[in-house]
């Protein structure tokens, strides 16, 4: 039977570890005081928001309703 060379059907593929590159990137540019105040602020500003939202938000999310204040259609007071 025919038998291929390679042993997988790219021989890049199987070659890919030998043509990495030695250049190491360039080191990552620290961030300037007045950034990471900005980035701390947004960041609270988000949390405060969604905190806001879940505050503002649960009244409407309770289901346990006072007696008294419960809605009735029209159509279930023919009975």
């Amino acid at each position: 039977m025919f038998r291929r060379r390679e042993s997988v059907p790219f021989a890049f593929v199987a070659e890919a570890d030998d043509f990495r590159s030695n250049v190491t990137p360039p080191p990552r540019e620290r961030l300037a005081p007045g950034q990471i105040v900005g980035r701390t602020l947004l960041g609270l500003t988000v949390a405060a928001g969604l905190v806001g939202a879940l505050v503002l938000g649960m009244p409407s999310l309770d289901t346990t309703n006072a007696p008294g204040h419960r809605q009735q259609s029209e159509a279930s007071d023919n009975r």
